[in-house]
């Protein structure tokens, strides 16, 4: 075998050695289902995500073996050690090697020929310059390639090792069609299957997942994929590759997110002698909004009387504590990224006249403070470009006090191009924004013309039906 690694070397256990304090560590609490169409898998990578990979599908029924270019750790496979310390993974080590559904072999191509897929997950580890080094997963990809183009009868190869999108439809599937001499589909399948393990929790995390995610271009090699996992109740998405290669970064994106944005609100709280566990628990019983999809599709900027206001304030609080808040510090600067994405995308297109549906900062309001597509509209005007308004939950006669003044200084003369109907807004523009998710809007399909481009800020709809004119803001 070449000289590749599995995705944790961290620990490592002398031949015979053994994990005294095994025994005290916690059971899995999942219920552990039973896999009633059994599969020969091999897995390449003995270290964290790949020993509990194959200890986990051979306690569901599936018969693995491990391979690994570290010797200690085929040995423990051998043997049932685990060749990582994780709870529960020792005792169902043992069990499985015991039962013939779990080992370890030197040999690639004697793997590839006993087995019917192949899960890889060695390791991605960071260069100096933060980019991911795949070098580790194409010399496995490879040799299990050579080794394919020796077998007689089909192989399904999965990826599980996080990578950056466009790595396995650019480099990953070449790479395996030219070692193995066949195309996908033709006696190859292939698919991504990104792990959401977490150290000290990956047994249960594995019986009891959050989802499972399978990318393949390939209905057959994704239902492949799938079936591993029959009687493992989880939602499973099958999805493009490059957005199930994308998932794993948005997820653990989010939890460094969710810590650090926990710890600065903890500092400003400490700062203020107010309890910080007590306060997250509120926070967190929150439920509707803020444990939730609310507000984490990708769109365009917020705006509106409180979420601008109480971003400022808060900043500035901790600036007068001086405590560093680099995350909520740099929430409005990130927001107004949006409005100047926003502008960009008008100016690319290369055309003068304007319709702007909906401006109110959502729809079914006509609160104007600080909304985003106001401040849209003010810099287009001042680009020169020629504007039309429609948005029917503003009535310029009813606007009254702070809201009123804001609108008022902003476009003075709004009045002047604001229209009465959609259909007046829409005749002579050449672009069409849709600033909100307001429903009239979607009756749009049935006025815009072919030579129209609709720049959609609100993914007002999920499957328009308007071609390439179409453009969404962040889709």
């Amino acid at each position: 075998m070449k000289a590749w690694l599995s995705d944790s070397d961290l620990i490592e256990l002398a031949p015979g050695s053994k994990l005294e304090h095994d025994a005290d560590l916690p059971k899995v609490k999942a219920q552990i289902p039973v896999n009633t169409a059994p599969r020969r898998i091999s897995i390449f990578g003995l270290g964290y995500v790949g020993a509990v990979s194959a200890a986990c599908f051979a306690k569901v029924g599936h018969t693995v073996i491990g391979l690994d270019v570290n010797d200690v750790k085929r040995q423990c496979f051998r043997e049932g050690k685990p060749p990582v310390v994780e709870p529960g993974l020792g005792e169902m080590m043992q069990e499985l090697v015991q039962a013939g559904r779990l080992t370890a072999i030197d040999s690639v191509q004697d793997a590839i020929d006993g087995t019917d897929i192949s899960l890889i997950c060695v390791g991605t580890p960071s260069r100096d310059n933060g980019s991911i080094n795949i070098d580790i997963v194409c010399g496995v990809v490879a040799e299990i390639g050579r080794a394919i183009r020796h077998k007689r009868g089909d192989h399904v190869v999965v990826v599980r090792s996080t990578m950056i999108p466009g790595t396995m439809r650019n480099t990953i599937i070449p790479i395996l069609e030219k070692e193995s001499g066949r195309r996908c589909g033709e006696g190859l399948s292939v698919a991504y299957n990104p792990e959401f393990l977490r150290e000290s929790t990956a047994v249960s995390d594995f019986f009891s997942p959050p989802k499972t995610v399978i990318g393949s271009n390939d209905p057959a090699a994704a239902e492949q994929v799938a079936g591993l996992y029959e009687g493992i109740v989880a939602p499973v998405f099958t999805v493009a590759f490059e957005t199930s290669e994308m998932i794993k970064y948005a997820d653990n994106t989010w939890h460094a997110l969710k810590v650090c944005f926990g710890n600065e609100i903890g500092n400003i709280c400490q700062a203020l002698n107010i309890d910080s566990h007590e306060l997250m628990d509120v926070f967190c019983a929150d439920t509707k909004l803020n444990i939730s999809p609310t507000y984490l599709k990708p769109g365009f900027a917020f705006g509106g009387s409180c979420l601008p206001k109480d971003s400022r304030a808060l900043t500035y609080l901790a600036r007068q504590l001086d405590v560093d808040a680099p995350i909520l510090s740099n929430i409005l600067p990130s927001n107004r990224i949006q409005i100047e994405r926003a502008i960009g995308k008008v100016i690319s297109f290369g055309y003068r006249n304007i319709a702007v549906l909906g401006f109110s900062f959502k729809p079914g309001t006509d609160d104007l403070r600080e909304s985003p597509q106001v401040e849209l509209i003010e810099r287009l005007i001042g680009k020169g470009y020629n504007l039309k308004l429609y948005d029917a939950s503003v009535n310029l006669s009813a606007l009254t006090g702070v809201n009123r003044r804001h609108i008022e200084q902003a476009i003075p003369h709004i009045g002047s191009i604001m229209m009465p109907s959609l259909r007046d807004t829409l005749e002579g523009a050449e672009v069409i924004i849709i600033g909100n998710a307001s429903p009239e809007f979607r009756k749009i399909e049935a006025l815009v013309r072919e030579d129209q481009v609709i720049l959609d800020l609100a993914r007002l709809w999920e499957s328009p039906k308007l071609g390439a004119r179409y453009v969404g803001i962040n889709w």
